[in-house]
């Protein structure tokens, strides 16, 4: 159908790059028809669908996606089908129909009535959503398309600031929920990544002393179908269509630019920008799934199939994501594919780093997880990756899912048993404190010393699945009504305290309990070893109204409520004074033991811990469940400075000696004013109210 648009000229284009790529004026193609000089740049098209028959380039006009002309491809070179393309105006949109048979108990599913996605497109047109109707008539008005347009943007000398692990502060935000109710940006902007780089957002995470924000996922999604039919979306977005475009839903006029906007102004303001990235499942579901992209161009190489006596079953995928696919990121074009997305929003779109959802899928080889897996060492000896910060989810829902500890020392790990033990320890439980300690100190047990810096461990109190910190100190159960699935979704196992009244109290005593549950988990937190990770809207005793799984939930419940009451305002100073406090000593940052040989330069510190009478703790004391209180000094054995903390988790206060040198007090979290102290003067025995923490100079 070419001949509809006259002025476009064919050749057979190249291999590579796949996707859709401008050739500048002057450049040569190798293998053309045509070996005239291309005097007006061509756009090369080149697309990876290995059993394919026949390959089509679909064009469509850019305001309203009619369809201007379908050209088929006539090169193909090995399992790559390219196409070069002389005359398409910027702007036009572009996808693909492949043909080949449909035979789905093969793992075939070609229809060449569909368009699809490129899987290397860059930047779409429009969101995308499921539409039965539309997706059901086969009409190209389901999908959004690509488009094809060609982007200069100014960095302005704009440089990574380039964060050490061991004094990272991670604020996890969603760009839309972070700014939807901001008061002082503008509505237009609200939601979107012009909004989220306003200056009254950036002024909040300077103040609180965040050095790295890190966005849920903004590369392109779909809300599944499911959520269509009972009114609800997929607001997180952990249902990617696309892994290199933007999401269009958060931009104003141009999603590409806005979020480089959005990078260069933070890096300018000296804060890092980390993407929350999905390569485990795609929005193509499981066996009776739309076919979008992938399914529709190679579904054998893309995903992983059940096998039966090592035969496989392409009838069946593997679901070890809990969405009802699995990238096969053990094949090799799977990889690349993977790769070049990683290195585009590293390169192209300037970010610093990765946290990489379920990452245990991404090593799974022969399906099983492989601490030595070749998506590792592809990344570690990848120039530009390799210097990135990489954060793992370190689980899936498949056999042997849970990896903490085992990834590489460069990668830092989520962990969970610190998030758990920290919880349970200030609600009371019996028996944790030698857990208790060790996670506070790095989690040593599962980043073994010698072999990983404590930095490994990513420390966080909550995280967007989950209560959040509010919640998680007004709520005994999940409330997870609002979501349709009967309250049987989110985790159940939350060790969280409501302090007398499931949700929302008047009673001035509960809510003192409740901020001082809150300020000694904080404390906590910052005092511990390891990367920092900070749930957005924390600060802001943001409550999701008991819900613990708000993914669906776009809507206040899951939007920042920037209005701060007398109580939340004191609280929010508490925070920005403890991380403050964080960075004022390096000990806080990276401890490095005596006996931790991983490093050898720098400052050496001791652990001394200690009863409350003052003596040395024994290793029968360790044993004692009964026992709910941590003291601890932190002694630097160059400049011979100590840290002491005294952390009591019994609800009767506690008369402790301090160890015989002079102390000043520093802070005390049962005096409701963060760090004022009830002591002024230097002293040697101190009353610890009950679930408190103090810490001494």
């Amino acid at each position: 159908m070419a001949q509809h648009i006259p002025l476009l000229k064919l050749t057979y284009g190249q291999s590579t790059p796949l996707g859709a790529s401008w050739v500048a004026a002057g450049a040569k193609d190798s293998i053309s028809q045509d070996k005239d000089e291309d005097r007006a740049g061509h756009w090369n098209f080149a697309v990876y669908a290995p059993e394919a028959t026949a390959l089509t380039l679909c064009l469509f006009q850019s305001d309203t996606e009619e369809l201007l002309a379908e050209i088929a491809f006539s090169a193909r070179t090995g399992d790559i089908w390219h196409l070069a393309v002389t005359g398409i105006a910027p702007g036009t949109l572009y996808a693909f129909k492949a043909d080949g048979p449909m035979q789905p108990g093969q793992g075939l599913l070609f229809d060449n009535e569909r368009i699809l996605l490129d899987p290397y497109v860059k930047q779409l047109n429009r969101s995308i959503s499921f539409n039965e109707r539309l997706y059901g008539t086969k009409s190209h008005f389901m999908l959004a398309k690509g488009v094809l347009s060609q982007h200069e943007f100014d960095w302005q000398d704009s440089v990574k600031p380039n964060i050490a692990r061991e004094k990272t502060v991670i604020y996890e935000a969603h760009v839309k929920g972070m700014t939807m109710c901001h008061p002082e940006v503008p509505e237009h902007l609200r939601g979107t990544y012009l909004g989220l780089c306003h200056p009254a957002i950036i002024l909040h995470l300077q103040q609180l002393g965040i050095t790295s924000l890190q966005l849920l996922p903004v590369a392109a999604f779909m809300s599944e179908p499911r959520l269509n039919k009972l009114q609800l979306s997929n607001y997180w977005g952990y249902n990617p269509v696309s892994f290199f475009a933007p999401e269009p839903r958060y931009q104003c006029q141009d999603a590409l630019t806005e979020f480089k906007t959005l990078v260069r102004t933070y890096h300018q303001a000296g804060i890092e920008v980390i993407l929350d990235v999905v390569f485990n499942h795609t929005a193509e579901g499981g066996d009776d799934g739309p076919l979008l992209s992938f399914r529709g161009l190679a579904n054998r190489h893309y995903y992983l199939f059940e096998s039966h006596a090592d035969i496989t079953d392409f009838s069946q995928s593997c679901n070890y994501t809990g969405c009802g696919n699995t990238v096969n990121l053990a094949q090799p074009m799977v990889q690349k594919l993977v790769m070049d997305a990683l290195r585009y929003w590293a390169t192209e779109m300037q970010v610093d780093g990765f946290r990489f959802d379920l990452a245990t899928t991404l090593a799974r080889e022969h399906k099983r997880f492989n601490p030595y897996a070749a998506f590792f060492q592809i990344i570690a000896q990848d120039p530009v990756l390799s210097q990135l910060k990489l954060i793992a989810e370190p689980w899936d829902v498949g056999p042997m899912g849970y990896q903490l500890g085992q990834f590489p020392p460069q990668w830092s790990e989520l962990n969970d048993k610190c998030r758990d033990t920290f919880r349970a320890f200030w609600r009371g439980n019996k028996g944790v404190l030698p857990e208790f300690t060790t996670r506070l100190l790095g989690s040593r047990d599962i980043f073994q010393k010698h072999h990983k810096p404590a930095c490994c461990s990513v420390n966080y109190l909550t995280y967007h699945d989950g209560f959040t910190l509010q919640d998680l100190v007004s709520y005994q159960d999940k409330h997870n009504w609002l979501n349709g699935e009967e309250n049987r979704d989110g985790h159940s196992h939350n060790l969280s305290c409501n302090h007398g009244v499931e949700g929302p109290t008047k009673d001035k005593s509960i809510i003192a309990s409740r901020y001082l549950h809150k300020r000694n988990l904080v404390a906590t937190l910052l005092l511990s070893q390891g990367m920092i990770h900070w749930l957005g809207g924390d600060e802001l005793s943001h409550s999701q109204r008991g819900n613990n799984n708000a993914y669906c939930q776009d809507n206040d419940i899951s939007w920042l409520d920037w209005h701060l009451d007398s109580d939340e305002q004191d609280f929010f100073d508490f925070v920005c004074q403890m991380l403050a406090f964080r960075r004022q000593y390096s000990c806080l940052q990276q401890l490095s033991l005596l006996d931790d040989n991983y490093q050898l330069h720098g400052e050496k510190h001791q652990i001394c811990w200690y009863l409350p009478d003052g003596s040395e703790k024994q290793q029968h004391d360790w044993h004692d469940p009964e026992r709910s209180a941590c003291i601890f000094q932190i002694t630097n054995k160059h400049s011979n400075a100590s840290l002491l903390c005294i952390m009591n988790a019994s609800s009767d206060a506690l008369v402790v000696s301090l160890p015989k040198r002079p102390w000043q007090p520093l802070f005390d979290t049962s005096i409701n004013k963060g760090m004022a102290s009830k002591a002024k003067e230097k002293q040697q025995q101190y009353q610890q109210n009950a679930n408190s923490i103090s810490v001494w100079l």
